[in-house]
């Protein structure tokens, strides 16, 4: 394909094998946090608050949930940051994301500021593109030469 400014091959050819990782890095750093709240309660989280949450859109049991998405969100970004196991994390953000959008999120609307579905569908889809695209560069599973 035929760049429109050809002085810039020099640097994408430099930077493109990166591109991925860097999105693979992001992700999970961006779930680490969610999950602490969850796990550790940790930057304001309150699991009571969450329970309650989801006790009262009937997702149960409310509690065991409650940690098995902050272990998901917690342990699988870990997963994803360093790119191990991770098309099972991946799939695993992925299931969580989509329940967001259907059980928690798609009544108020698309956009986010209004606690639509946006944000949680985006994190959805870019997890799912982590499972079909796998560890990637810069990840202990290419170290090791072995992906799930």
């Amino acid at each position: 394909m035929q760049l429109y400014v050809p002085a810039l091959a020099p640097l994408y050819e430099k930077v493109q094998g990166y591109a991925y990782p860097l999105i693979r890095i992001i992700t999970g750093l961006c779930l680490i946090p969610h999950g602490a709240q969850k796990l550790f309660e940790w930057f304001g989280g309150n699991r009571a608050a969450t329970a309650g949450f989801f006790e009262k859109l009937g997702i149960e049991p409310a509690l065991p949930l409650v940690y098995l998405v902050g272990a998901v969100e917690f342990f699988g970004g870990i997963l994803l940051t360093i790119g191990l196991l991770t098309r099972p994390a991946a799939a695993a953000v992925f299931v969580i994301m989509m329940v967001a959008v259907f059980k928690v999120h798609l009544g108020n609307g698309f956009f986010w500021l209004k606690a639509g579905y946006e944000y949680p569908l985006l994190w959805g889809v870019v997890a799912l593109g982590l499972v079909f695209g796998g560890s990637g560069k810069l990840s202990v599973d290419d170290k090791l030469g072995k992906e799930f």
